[in-house]
This record gives C-alpha cells, structure tokens and sequence, in this order.
C-alpha cells in the first residue's frame, strides 16, 4: 500500500470489509492498549503514522442514501448501520423496532413513555424553551465511570431530533461502543453529534458555548472525582445557562425499587449531586417529577465571594478557558468574565434567537478576538451570503430541498457559510482547526450555531458517511507543511456519504494538485472559478463521491 509521497496519480484501494464503520482515532482495538479506569481507553487516540490506513473506507453493502428529513428522524434503512442487536437489548425501552429493510424510531425510551417531545414540553413548563433565549444545547451521553450497565438506557437522538423543531439545535456526544452506535445513529437520522467522552480531556468546545447541558439517564458519576465532570459542565455552560438532570437519582423515591439500588444509596448520590452544584455557585430552579434543573449564575461576583467560606472548588488560574485540544480537566471553576455590577451579564448579553445569528457577538464587540472589528463581522457575513448563493448556481443539487441534510465546514472561521443557510433543511458542524486562529468558535456559539475543535492532520471523532457536505475553505493551505495532503484527503472520504458533494476553495495551483490525488480516489471532480470571476487565482474545485459498496465477496 505504501507508495513514496512524491509519486503522482496513484490509484486508492478499497480497505478491507472490516473497516466500514472505522473510526481511527476511537479505534476499539488500539483502545484497549489504554487505561479503563476513568474510561480514559475511550477517549482520543490517533494512529501514529504507520498505524494510518491508506484505503478507501468502504460503505456495507446494500447502503443507501439516507431519508431526507424530516422523515429521516423517524426511519433509517437498516443496511446503513446493520446493528440488529440493538432491537433485541432495547425493544423493552420502545424506541427502536427493525421493519423490515428498515428501522424505525418512534422517539419513546425509558425516560420518554410519552414520547421525547412530551419530556420536552415538560422541560418547557420549568425553563424558557419557547422564546429564543435558549438556541444551543449539548446532551451528554453516557460516560465517566469504570463501569456501567451495558444497555444504553435512551436514544440520544431523539431528545436533540424533537428540540429541532423548536429551533434548538442540541450536540450530542456518547463514546464509541462496539454494540450501540447511538451517535451513528443520530447523525444516520439527521441530528448533530460528535464521539465523545467525559473521562479526563476537556470536551472540544469553548468555555461559555451552550446555552442548555442535558443528561438523562446519562450514568455519568457527577458527583466522583471532586465534581470533574460538573465542573467540566460548567466551564461550557454560558453565563445564566441551564442544567437539566433526569434518571437516576432524581425521583429516587419513586424509582429506587425498578433502578435495583438503595434509598440510601440513590439519596447519598443526590445530595453529593446538589453539593457540588452548590459549590459551583447554581441555583436549583426546580425538581418536578423526573426532571431536575439548575441555573448557573449570570456573573461571579457572589461566587467569589463565597469562595472565602466555600474553599472547593477554587477558581481556576489559568488563562485560557476555551483551550480545549487534548487540555485536562480541572478541577476549579472557570471564572466569567469581569462585571462591573451584579445584573451585568459577564461577557456580555446574547440577543435572542434569530437576532442572535447576525448581531455582532460579543466577543466581538468587546474586541477580545484580535484584530476583528465589528465591521471586518458584518462584511463576513455578507460575503458568505454571496459564496452561497453561488455555490447554489453552480451545484444544482444545493438548491434542492432535502438532498443535503448534515453539512461539515472544515475551516468555519465565524460560521458565515453555516449561518447563510439557515433558512434550509440542513445543519452544519463548524470545525475551527486548532493551528490557526481558533479563537473563534466563541464566536460561532454566540451566533446561536455549533461546532468543535480539530485538528485535520488526525481522524475526526465521527463514524464513516456522516456527511452529505463537506466544505473545505482555504484547508490545503493552511495546512501546506503540517501534514500530507492525502492523508486529508482520505480522512474527508471516509466521513463522506457515498454519492456526496465537497467544495474545496482554494489557491488554483493548490487545487491542481487535489485533482491529481482524488482522481485515485473514486471521485469526480472540476475546477469552477471563483464567484469574481475567472481572475481570481482562488478556485472551487467541486467533488462528487461515486457510489461504491464492498461487495461481500471481499470479506
């Protein structure tokens, strides 16, 4: 397979039948060289370079392309993600059922009898879920602990597929897991997640990014390890932020019996829970049924305060709250940004939903993002409506609706390419590299939109054929002498779906030597020029993947 770098028109190979749902940084082999303590074997952990596949990750035979939405959230084809031991494990929890070539959601799960969009609206009753003050949320699978029921005991994706409709865009993440693939199955139905893990690296995202956290059922131990995982919550929850718990432990005194555990146990864990929410300056909102919420304070006057009687956790001194690449977990609180006044919102104060998208962020028009003014905002803004638009001219199948449904920039900057669509039936993940000016992802939060750290000289911490999109902005040259370009160029087909489009916008000299490496790759391609015309160096060059399978003959 391998071939000297500087030789050009090589032909790619399928990768063997084995590798179709590879994930290559959250591979379950080279997890296991890793400690389970803490499940720090499933976290990150990138092959070295002669552990990289140089093959083309095959799609199972019998793959198809997914249901547009809206009916993808109810119905994926079974050959997509051939897992029919999960039918068996959850069919007491009524939210998966196989119907022939097919699965079927019908969006129940242990904690959702009613159905997820009646645990939403339950939600609803306690917190403003209706008046756009609340647009990002995260929903944390399951994770932390040595050890956990294997079941996962709810469907991750409906939770974040019913909030859609209401104009919340939710993050889910879980672990990789041989026998579940819940996150596959989110992003195979059409709703945002990423691979993840709370264990002992930050979560990829900038301090202050969500307006809501979720964990129902989740199993995470938040009250262990001097609160880590709360903690971790809340470095990432904005300012005045929601917390929302459901399972175990809340209603223990319903449940205890039908959980096997004891009062004892179940009230212990609640009150160390309540304990470390305390110490994190929250304030318990409400405890209803199921459902427990938390608020976290606005600004850190009060907290700081506190800290001269509370001791633990203290205030972390490190300045940097959004790095989050690889960077540990500790165990203090992320300070807020300085307020001058008790009702001053620290960082400052978010428009609501849809206003939020184009007001200029506040960190923004604080000047805290080096050199970007306010203007430098809105003439990005305006310049991606453009970019769009002819994107649409020149790729018919953008302007169909339903064709494309998850959508990945490589390069998001400030979310202008996403926030340009927000009117289509899509949602983009907005990756901001770690080598160049990352600075901005607090931007694309504050903009109501979602995204992640990544760093693309590695695999991204999703499954095979996520994707119907991939944008790729100016990445060839940022990346020029980091790493190889193919290795890229292999890691975007793997996470691309079979028949899917890419858009790399680039230098002309640069994207010649694309072609001359995707024309070994099964994909077809054209250099366009670029929206100002054919005197412009910077170039489209526009991808279709070709529908391929492994036949099984290759097993």
């Amino acid at each position: 397979m391998e071939v000297a770098s500087g030789q050009v028109h090589r032909t790619y190979e399928a990768c063997p039948a084995k590798y179709s749902e590879y994930t290559p940084c959250e591979d379950v082999e080279r997890s296991l060289r890793f400690p389970r303590e803490r499940l720090v074997y499933r976290e990150r952990h990138c092959p070295s370079e002669g552990e990289r596949l140089r093959c083309l990750v095959p799609a199972p035979k019998g793959y198809r392309n997914p249901f547009p939405w809206p009916t993808s959230r109810d119905v994926a084809w079974f050959a997509n993600v051939p897992h029919k031991e999960l039918t068996v494990e959850k069919a007491v929890q009524n939210w998966i059922r196989v119907d022939g070539d097919r699965f079927r959601f019908p969006g129940g799960g242990t904690m959702f009898p009613h159905g997820a969009g009646a645990y939403i609206d339950d939600i609803g009753k306690i917190i403003p879920l209706h008046d756009g003050s609340i647009r990002t949320a995260i929903d944390t699978g399951w994770g932390g602990g040595e050890t956990h029921p294997a079941p996962f005991p709810y469907d991750v994706a409906s939770w974040g597929a019913y909030l859609l409709s209401r104009n919340i865009l939710a993050m889910s993440f879980a672990p990789r897991d041989s026998h579940e693939a819940q996150v596959q199955f989110a992003l195979e139905r059409g709703v945002p997640a990423m691979i993840g893990v709370l264990s002992s690296n930050r979560l990829t995202y900038p301090a202050r990014a969500f307006d809501m956290a979720h964990c129902s059922r989740c199993l995470i131990p938040w009250q262990l390890y001097d609160g880590l995982y709360l903690i971790e919550v809340d470095r990432i929850l904005r300012p005045g932020g929601y917390w929302i718990l459901s399972g175990p432990p809340i209603n223990w005194k319903k449940h205890w019996k039908g959980w096997q555990r004891t009062k004892e146990d179940l009230n212990a864990e609640q009150q160390a829970i309540e304990a470390v929410a305390k110490s994190l300056c929250w304030k318990k909102i409400k405890e209803d049924g199921d459902i427990a919420i938390w608020q976290k304070p606005t600004n850190h006057i009060h907290c700081k305060t506190s800290r001269k009687i509370i001791k633990s956790p203290p205030f972390c001194l490190d300045k940097n709250p959004d790095a989050a690449w690889y960077d540990k977990m500790k165990a203090c609180i992320t300070p807020l940004p300085e307020v001058s006044d008790i009702k001053e919102i620290a960082g400052g104060e978010l428009k609501k939903w849809p206003e939020r998208l184009t007001a200029v962020p506040p960190r923004i028009a604080s000047g805290s993002i080096e050199g970007v003014t306010d203007e430098i905002f809105m003439e990005d803004t305006e310049l991606w409506k453009k970019r769009v638009g002819h994107y649409k001219s020149v790729i018919s199948q953008f302007g169909q609706k339903g064709r494309y449904r998850n959508l990945l920039d490589m390069n998001a900057r400030f979310g202008g390419f996403a926030a340009a669509l927000v009117d289509d039936p899509v949602w983009v993940m907005n990756m901001v590299p770690t080598v160049g000016n990352s600075t901005t992802l607090g931007v694309i939060y504050e903009r109501g939109l979602i995204g992640s750290y990544q760093d693309w000289c590695e695999g991204m911490s999703t499954y095979p054929r996520t994707y119907d999109l991939i944008h790729a902005d100016s990445v060839f040259t940022l990346y020029k002498d980091r790493c190889e370009m193919d290795n890229i160029l292999l890691e975007m087909d793997r996470i691309l779906r079979p028949e899917g489009t890419v858009i790399i916008r680039d230098d002309v000299d640069m994207l010649v030597k694309i072609k001359s490496i995707t024309d070994g790759m099964k994909w077809n391609s054209q250099i366009v020029d670029h929206e100002d015309g054919p005197l412009v160096r910077e170039k489209l060059l526009l991808v279709v993947k070709t529908y391929w399978t492994l036949e099984e003959d290759k097993q």
